[in-house]
């Protein structure tokens, strides 16, 4: 039963492995995740580590890994994951994969730069011809000229002051944003003297570093003197300009076009060569990228695993250790002998029996020594393991988001084991009991690396495993969280339409899980759903169960049953005539006058009355259980109408405060129930623990005062409404009255009893009660005291090491909330002061829990008040009034189509998504604060296997 109720025992072991097969066993265990790894090397630095070498070397391909995917996600191409799984490659494939990805990187270097030179060489070809072609244009014009200089002449006449002056000439092309500062700084330079002409490319050329078009503006500058020749080649430098010669004659221009134009369809050509070539490198790349990439993943996970193993110089062989879980230990060795075995890659067969070692390997040579694996004891406290499936993975992250639980403790989401192969294999799988010192079982934790094992673990007894291994397989089989979140969720939220719209949202996506482009959707919002997608599956269903309860869809009262209710035969019997209707402004129907009444509806809420008389209204209004109608709805019921008699209630005016009484009731029976729920479930830790004194100390007294007071208010509930009948409706006596007056030790003459004898049993639970709470406070903390005095002076002085040595876990006197983690010292010193007040605030919390807890339930009430009536104005505001308009109008069928539009955007905008999300929050607060604090401590930490699966997605 243990394996149901809690985490699967996990097993402390050491691993020797063989130095030449330590690589293949790690790598093996990569693949089947069966193992956490210890680090037996924490005080040695990273790079002292015996494989740090090897795993620079992965990290140095990961590098290059990184250029290559750089440079394939450059050319717009995608990366496809690999086919099926790709085990670690050997450590000698490492050189082969590292010369290959440096020949590729090498290879795609060369090829990215020559064709990065050849396109900067085609820009520069194509530039000087747009210069040259420039040359063949209007002629220049002057640069921020005035009146005056327009009517000097550009040349001087022959004899002239600047006779010896020739004209040279400046052509380049510069970016378009800086032509006008270029410009204006060449005027101010050269005061002027220089002619200048900008003119934009006819056509757009790529740039060769991003490969977008890119519009460059040409210019042609002519001046005179080799001054403003040398300001203005220094400015254009300065602005990056690319100049070019430019040729005086038209005919050498020309030629010089049509050169240039030559080169560049012969560069074209290369150009296209080498991107042809690089093509063809960049689909290696692309087909040998991704599994590299997963290997070298592996690879490095494997050294990084082997760097926390310790190094035997004497046995030539890696020591390492860790957890696994206690029946993949089978599995565990098996895997290691195929991996380092003389027969490696066989399988050994099914039915041999295991043998699990407890001593290292004796001196032997390397060569045919198979890897071993034996479990030692640990004084630390063993990380919880609990297997999930799909269907459970969301309520598990439920109670995960609260704390992982401690090792074994009773898990708030049950699993339940299914094993595989005959029933004589299941028999021999079972572990034997615990042993401790003495033949008594440790009570804090329990050793589970004892249970498969003789009293002579660790001392070098041998020890075997039989059987084969256990599958776990998450299924619900207790109304734990599976069951209790839903169900409280739909407390709150019941509705047959509402539940019956989540049911069909989380079916479709339920069916569409194996979906790839399901799977692999990034939207957060989208996830979270698609993650919780059982849970929201099976908190639709109970909506649709409690909506049936609650008898509304969408707000609607349905008719499924015949009504247990009769107007006619109140009217028939009761004289109600014209007077007496006009008289009366509400008319009751009363369960006492025969044939009213007929009998209970067959399933939930009668939709006339669910119930009879539970209390008084206020006033001669009449009765809870008696629904209070109008004349005007009683005319109408009388003559011939479409209302069926089971829609009755749901016109009633003291609709209501029918549902607050028998919802608030309704809350409170289900929070005691849960809260003792939880109580109860602590006895199966206190057991499981060995804490025997802790059923005596802490649950009795917390079980007494839990139901001595809030189960008796649950007793009188009840007992009221089966011992009451509709005859004594209006004297019928206040559960709540009682209630406080059994805390006054007072009595209410006008509040009769309900059963002989209750003042005096009142009394007695209010005494029992308050005389628990010193024995929740002492009790523990001195039974405590009492067992570490009488430990200390019954072992002797001789013994006291070897006592000690047995381990925390054979200290009953230590709780277990102070349970030391891997690492611990090897004894817990008691302070009596630390129990007391841990005691004593757990007393505190639990006793004013129970009042704060049972009135925190009462949110079950509110919140279903709240989504009916949310729902009943949606209905009266939208529906209703659509409906009415549509009769008024002559066009029902065009009026409806906006209407129920509007209706079932705000029906999905609010009572599902924020209704739903409010619900939910409610729900999850009462299983974490008033469910599961009575027995979850939530302390632990989770086993995390070495495993590829990570590497592989």
């Amino acid at each position: 039963m243990g394996s149901m109720f809690r985490s699967e025992e996990v097993a402390l072991v050491q691993l020797f492995l063989p130095t030449a097969a330590a690589y293949t066993c790690v790598s093996q265990l990569g693949e089947l995740g069966l193992m956490e790894f210890r680090d037996l090397n924490a005080s040695v630095s990273a790079f002292q580590r015996r494989f740090v070498v090897d795993v620079r070397r992965c990290e140095e391909l990961e590098k290059t890994f990184t250029f290559l995917q750089e440079e394939v996600r450059r050319a717009g191409l995608t990366l496809l994951p690999p086919e099926g799984p790709l085990p670690a490659p050997p450590p000698r494939d490492l050189l082969c994969i590292q010369e290959e990805t440096d020949h590729l990187a090498q290879e795609l270097r060369d090829v990215r730069g020559n064709q990065q030179t050849l396109r900067v060489q085609l820009q520069q070809l194509r530039l000087h011809a747009a210069v040259l072609s420039q040359g063949r244009g209007p002629p220049l014009v002057a640069a921020h000229t005035d009146g005056l200089s327009e009517r000097i002449p550009l040349l001087q006449t022959p004899g002239g002051p600047h006779q010896d002056l020739r004209v040279n000439f400046v052509a380049g092309a510069v970016e378009p944003h800086k032509a006008a500062a270029l410009e204006r700084l060449l005027w101010r330079a050269c005061r002027g003297f220089l002619i200048t002409s900008f003119r934009e490319t006819e056509q757009q050329l790529e740039d060769p570093l991003t490969g977008e078009p890119a519009t460059w503006m040409t210019f042609l500058i002519s001046y005179w003197g080799e001054q403003i020749g040398q300001k203005i080649h220094k400015i254009t430098s300065c602005f990056h300009c690319h100049n070019f010669p430019f040729l005086e004659q038209e005919e050498a221009r020309l030629g010089a076009l049509q050169q240039l134009q030559q080169q560049s369809q012969e560069l074209q050509e290369v150009l296209g060569e080498t991107e042809r070539f690089l093509s063809q490198v960049l689909g290696r790349v692309q087909r040998l990228l991704p599994p590299w990439q997963v290997q070298i993943r592996k690879m490095k996970a494997v050294y990084l695993a082997l760097n926390q193993c310790s190094v035997s110089a004497t046995h030539k062989c890696l020591i390492a250790e860790g957890w696994c879980a206690a029946h993949d230990l089978p599995a565990l060795q098996r895997a290691l002998q195929d991996s380092s075995g003389p027969g490696r890659g066989r399988r050994a067969p099914p039915q041999r029996p295991v043998c699990v070692s407890v001593r290292p390997p004796a001196a032997q040579s390397e060569e045919g020594v198979s890897a071993v694996v034996h479990r030692i004891p640990c004084r630390g406290t063993p990380p919880t393991l609990v297997r999930t499936n799909r269907f459970t993975a969301g309520f598990q992250g439920i109670v995960d988001a609260y704390g992982v639980g401690r090792y074994q403790e009773v898990n708030p989401v049950l699993v339940f084991p299914v094993c595989g192969g005959n029933r004589a294999q299941r028999g021999q799988g079972r572990s034997p009991g615990p042993t401790g010192a003495g033949g008594r079982r440790p009570p804090q934790h329990p050793p589970s690396w004892g249970r498969a094992c003789g009293p002579g673990v660790g001392r070098g007894a041998g020890c075997r495993l039989r059987g084969a291994p256990l599958t776990l397989a998450a299924l619900p089989a207790a109304p734990y969280t599976i069951i209790t979140f839903p169900f409280l969720f739909a407390v709150m939220f019941g509705d047959v339409g509402h539940g019956l719209l989540m049911f069909l949202f989380a079916l479709a996506m339920v069916l569409a899980e194996n979906r790839p482009a399901v799977k692999t959707a990034q939207n957060e919002i989208w996830r979270t759903f698609f993650g919780g997608r059982y849970l929201l599956l099976l908190m639709g269903l109970f909506s649709v169960y409690t909506g049936f309860i609650y008898n509304e869809c969408f707000s609607r009262a349905t008719a499924i049953f015949p009504s247990g209710w009769s107007v006619a035969a109140m009217a028939n019997q009761s004289g109600w005539s014209d007077a007496f209707l006009a008289e009366h402004p509400l008319l009751t129907l009363d369960p006492n006058v025969t044939d009213v009444f007929l009998g209970p509806y067959p399933f939930g809420i009668d939709p006339v009355s669910p119930m009879l008389a539970v209390g008084p209204l206020g006033g001669a209004r009449g009765q809870v259980g008696q629904p209070l109608l109008r004349p005007g709805q009683v005319v109408r019921r009388l003559t011939p109408s479409p209302l069926s008699d089971a829609q009755i209630w749901s016109l009633a005016v003291n609709h209501l405060s029918f549902l607050n009484s028998f919802k608030m009731k309704m809350s409170v029976i289900l929070g005691v129930t849960h809260m003792a729920f939880g109580v109860v479930l602590g006895v199966f830790n206190h057991v499981h623990f060995g804490q025997w004194h802790r059923l005596v100390l802490e649950t009795l007294p917390e079980l007494v005062f839990l139901l001595g007071l809030f189960g008796y208010l649950v007793f009188l509930v009840c007992l009221k409404w089966l011992r009451l009948s509709a005859a004594v409706s209006a004297t019928a006596p206040s559960v709540l009255i009682h209630f406080i007056d059994m805390f006054l030790f007072s009595r209410n003459p006008a509040n009769r009893d309900l059963f002989h004898g209750q003042e005096v049993v009142q009394s007695t639970l209010v005494v029992l009660a308050l005389a628990t709470v010193p024995v929740l406070l002492l009790g523990t903390p001195l039974f405590l005291r009492w067992q570490h005095r009488h430990r200390s002076a019954w072992r002797p002085g001789g013994q006291q090491l070897d006592e000690d040595k047995a381990g925390l876990l054979d200290t009953p006197g230590v709780d277990e909330e102070r349970a030391e983690g891997p690492g611990a010292p090897e004894e817990a010193e008691f302070v009596f002061s630390e129990v007391f007040m841990h005691q004593a605030i757990h007393t505190i919390e639990f006793c004013l829990g129970c009042v704060s807890n049972t009135a925190s339930y009462l949110r079950l009430w509110a919140l279903s008040l709240a989504h009916a009536q949310l729902s009943e104005v949606l209905w009266a505001m939208v529906m209703r009034v659509g409906l009415g308009l549509g009769h008024k109008l002559g066009a029902a069928a065009v009026v409806l189509v906006p209407v129920f539009a509007a209706f079932a955007v705000l029906t999905v905008a609010i009572l599902l998504v924020m209704e739903g999300l409010s619900a939910f929050l409610h729900a999850l607060r009462l299983h974490w604060v008033e469910f599961q604090n009575k027995f979850y401590s939530g302390t632990g930490y989770k086993l995390t296997p070495f495993t590829f699966a990570v590497e592989d997605e």
